[in-house]
């Protein structure tokens, strides 16, 4: 993929999620490349110290504005897709849905709300972003990406929090539909989706509300990183974007997932990775070269 016929001075990137972590840097990025940027995240200080500190990086500050959006409402969404093609008259030549929230509501017959508000946010956000900008992006008629940002609990789904895997495992299989569809539909060729897989990166969602901003984590990779590491791997077209961190290479994160396959072909206990029974197992699994 020629990045540098998508990613061009003046094409707009719109991200969700931008206020912090890998959205921010990710708007940092573009804006840094001379494109227009619409950073979208819940509203407030966050939100705006974001703005300031993109435009600063922009070659104007009219090029990049913030637009108030809570994803799990596609009125909102539809505003945001309304505002940027008033203020840039064009559809997004980058769609990042990016926002995301790691709230864990407990078990799986536990704390309904929780679970519809992980659902309403890390599922239907992105497909809210993809039903708004789509048509205005194949209207467009040039090249355009589509990143959704899931995760490797959505590939390997480990015991700890079920809602979030689900959230991310189902955003795993629309993403992977969507990119389908795409290659398939007469005018969308051009349009690209991808899985951004990050592994362990420090952001707010690595922090809990309200406590003081602890130190990076010498395992966890910085939002920058995956950026930098994001835009690599398009250009190799990759789909899956699996990133490592400091802590797990790529060999290892790729066994893990061979092993979660494995447990459908094998008919095994589910996440039997995690079973008593199933433990040396696995561990003799891991090792094997």
């Amino acid at each position: 993929m020629d990045l540098d016929r998508i990613l061009t001075p003046g094409a707009l990137a719109v991200i969700t999620g931008a206020a912090s972590g890998i959205g921010l840097a990710a708007a940092k990025r573009c804006a840094g490349l001379g494109m227009q940027v619409a950073l979208a995240d819940l509203g407030g200080e966050d939100l705006d110290r974001a703005h300031r500190a993109v435009a600063q990086l922009a070659r104007r500050p009219d090029q990049v504005v913030a637009v108030p959006t809570d994803v799990s409402s596609f009125d909102d969404v539809e505003n945001l897709q309304s505002r940027t093609a008033q203020v840039f008259a064009t559809a997004p030549a980058l769609l990042m849905n990016n926002a995301g929230i790691g709230l864990n509501p407990g078990g799986a017959a536990k704390d309904l709300a929780g679970w519809r508000r992980l659902m309403d946010v890390n599922l239907w956000g992105a497909i809210h972003g993809v039903q708004a900008f789509l048509p205005g992006m194949i209207a467009r008629a040039a090249p355009a990406l589509i990143i959704n940002t899931g995760s490797k609990q959505g590939v390997t789904t480990p015991p700890g929090n079920a809602a979030y895997n689900v959230s991310k495992a189902a955003l795993k299989v629309y993403t992977e539909a969507l990119a389908h569809e795409l290659r398939n539909t007469p005018g969308a060729e051009t349009i690209t989706a991808h899985l951004l897989i990050p592994g362990f990166t420090f952001t707010g969602m690595t922090t809990r509300p309200g406590a003081e901003p602890a130190a990076k984590p010498p395992a966890a990779w910085t939002p920058e990183q995956v950026v930098d590491f994001m835009l690599q791997r398009l250009t190799a077209d990759d789909f899956y974007i699996l990133c490592p961190d400091n802590d797990v290479a790529r060999p290892v994160d790729e066994r893990r997932m061979q092993w979660a396959a494995a447990d459908i072909i094998e008919n095994r206990p589910a996440l039997s990775r995690w079973h008593p029974a199933w433990k040396k197992r696995f561990e003799a699994f891991m090792a094997r070269k």
